[in-house]
């Protein structure tokens, strides 16, 4: 079998750590186009063929498609319409990390008959967190609540949010800003990003979770007339939620998102040294009796192919690598609309991309040795 042809849209810290695991495995012949010709530089000087492309229009990013057979946007989600239709006119698979409601409901339309793959959301959440959560509803009878917990977290926080930035800051407004879905005793809702608040500790650590936008991909869609209660949100650490309201209710910067964006980037530092959360609880009628079934991993940042990369980086680049994959070899759909849930929690953990997020086992160790390292230092 021949390599796959793929086409990047995104020189970016994420679209880095997509090509670096694709590349290790030789089975991918990739291609790397950006707005940013500087940013292009670093993959042409890796070997990699790169096209600097403005992005503007469907006319002159869809001719760059010809021959491919992949494309991933690892854009920011305002683009991600553009993306789909010049996959869909090239007639090329086409694959996303986006977050946004509208923009994957654009995709959607644009499956509509296609003879194409559009697998949007491939990152972590939404992403992985959809593939887990609805492998977690297995073997119940009846569900009455499926709860997604997701934080990207730094592992050492040193400031008053408790956070560090770890990826797209026009995402992270995204997810505290806009509408959230959710399913509230069996009836679809759109609930407040911000709100219901609540605390809950793993491994001796305390976090806080609050609605955020996005996360729950088209799970919403998939478990309607099963579920009674069905939510995503966001963790951080305790205090995080009270201090980014102020910012974007009381001093209303969520209505002025480019000077919210400034702000954090110019006071909030990045850091790879992250771990990423996932936590999920169902709880439902099994063999008849009520039952409650708990699906929990932390993922550390590490190196890959001589490069470090953060958690947040290798989760995301992981989950999208996976989905290709899958493709690739048979294992999904290979035309029209494709939810996350659709693939199995064992087929993605049997992925070569999808081993990233590790087991229980190796995350308790990692956990160790850095709970170690933390001792030592003080």
């Amino acid at each position: 079998m021949g390599k796959t042809r793929m086409i990047l849209v995104g020189a970016g810290k994420i679209g880095e750590a997509i090509v670096t695991l694709l590349e290790e495995t030789g089975d991918y012949e990739i291609t790397v186009v950006d707005q940013d010709e500087a940013c292009l530089r670093a993959f042409a000087a890796a070997g990699f063929a790169t096209h600097a492309c403005s992005l503007r229009t469907v006319d002159e990013l869809a001719p760059l498609l010809g021959g491919q057979d992949v494309v991933i946007s690892a854009c920011p989600y305002h683009l991600t319409p553009l993306i789909a239709r010049a996959a869909r006119e090239r007639g090329v698979h086409y694959f996303d990390l986006t977050e946004d409601v509208e923009s994957t409901r654009v995709v959607k339309r644009l499956a509509e008959g296609a003879a194409t793959a559009f697998v949007p959301q491939c990152g972590l959440a939404p992403g992985f967190i959809s593939i887990a959560a609805h492998g977690a509803t297995r073997g119940f009878d009846s569900l009455r609540d499926v709860r997604m917990r997701v934080g990207a977290l730094p592992i050492y926080p040193s400031n008053a949010l408790k956070y560090n930035l770890t990826w797209s800051t026009d995402g992270l407004i995204n997810e505290y800003c806009n509408p959230c879905e959710a399913i509230v005793d069996g009836t679809l809702r759109e609930v407040a990003a911000l709100e219901d608040t609540e605390e809950f500790s793993l491994d001796g650590v305390t976090y806080e979770a609050f609605n955020t936008s996005g996360g729950l991909g088209t799970l919403c869609e998939s478990l309607a007339g099963r579920v009674e209660n069905l939510d995503y949100k966001t963790v951080r650490y305790p205090g995080h939620r009270d201090i980014v309201k102020i910012l974007i209710r009381d001093l209303r910067l969520g209505q002025h998102r480019n000077i919210l964006k400034g702000v954090f980037e110019a006071a909030i530092p990045m850091t790879t040294q992250d771990v990423v959360l996932v936590f999920v609880t169902v709880t439902g009628q099994k063999a008849g009796r009520l039952t409650q079934e708990t699906f929990v991993r932390k993922i550390y940042g590490r190196r890959v192919n001589g490069k470090l990369f953060s958690a947040i980086q290798l989760t995301t680049a992981a989950g999208v690598c996976a989905m290709v994959d899958l493709m690739a070899t048979g294992q999904i759909p290979d035309r029209g609309f494709v939810r996350q849930e659709e693939i199995s929690l064992e087929a993605f953990l049997g992925n070569r991309f999808g081993r990233h997020y590790g087991t229980d086992e190796g995350a308790r160790s990692e956990i160790t040795r850095l709970h170690s390292e933390r001792r030592i230092a003080a």
